[in-house]
């Protein structure tokens, strides 16, 4: 009986600190409402040699500030004298500028929808660290016409070790396809919690194991918003579906008080 009322009380105060809303404090915000990004927080993505940076480019047209929103654009090259990559797309990052470790990152966005579109909001270690070592966290991803959102964690955990499933590493949640959704990580020293319009795709914890890198969080880490297209997860383009646009409405980083 002592032995039962132990564990039930452990159980009521695991339950009630999991249940308790943790505090913030607004650090940084952009409402995009000038004629263009702000400079002093965003940087074009460069090119790379992955899947989702092949195809970015500094090229002015795919980048603009209307109406409030930031929009990024992804179109079929139509340069090929001046750049042979077959697509171009537009990407910011906030690396070396804007960070945060401990709080809440939130984004609404919206996006439109075609065969091979990749937009993506998501998270990378502001130190030079090699992938995956430091750590991946994808906010939001959206592939072709789909309606639902992914959101993911990608470590050496998961993705070299293996162990996507202990805990379980992604969820998907039902977005409005058409209009503005709200994508939201809160990144905690023992967890990530990940949600769409407020509401809680999954949370990925801490645990104890001997195995390497299974939660490297807890260091900056920078933001990346960027209109990807094509790639092997998406799968091809239709270039007969493009231009395609990606809105981004506001950026919040929020630290960690308690």
């Amino acid at each position: 009986m002592k032995f039962s009322t132990t564990i039930a009380t452990l159980l009521f105060s695991v339950a009630a600190l999991a249940s308790t809303p943790h505090q913030y404090r607004l650090v940084w915000q952009d409402n995009f409402n000038g004629n263009t990004y702000d400079k002093k927080s965003w940087t074009k993505i460069p090119r790379g040699g992955s899947d989702w940076d092949r195809h970015m480019a500094d090229t002015d047209s795919l980048y603009a500030v209307r109406d409030g929103k930031l929009i990024l654009r992804g179109a079929v090259n139509t340069n090929l004298e001046a750049d042979t990559a077959r697509f171009v797309t537009g990407g910011l990052y906030t690396k070396h500028k804007r960070t945060i470790k401990h709080g809440k990152v939130e984004v609404r966005a919206k996006f439109g929808s075609a065969q091979g579109a990749w937009p993506a909001i998501w998270m990378l270690p502001d130190a030079d660290i090699q992938w995956p070592e430091g750590g991946e966290i994808d906010i939001m991803e959206h592939l072709n016409h789909d309606n639902i959102a992914y959101q993911t964690v990608h470590t050496y955990y998961t993705y070299v070790l293996k162990k996507d499933q202990n805990p379980p590493h992604g969820s998907t949640l039902p977005i409005d396809r058409d209009g503005f959704n709200t994508y939201t990580v809160e990144i905690l020293p023992d967890s990530l919690v990940f949600s769409i319009n407020g509401k809680t795709s999954f949370s990925y914890p801490r645990i104890e194991t001997t195995d390497k890198g299974q939660y490297p969080f807890g260091t900056p880490y920078y933001l990346l918003v960027d209109m990807q297209i094509q790639g092997s997860w998406v799968g091809k383009a239709d270039p007969k579906q493009l231009p395609i646009e990606m809105e981004v409405d506001r950026v919040k980083f929020y630290e960690l008080e308690k």
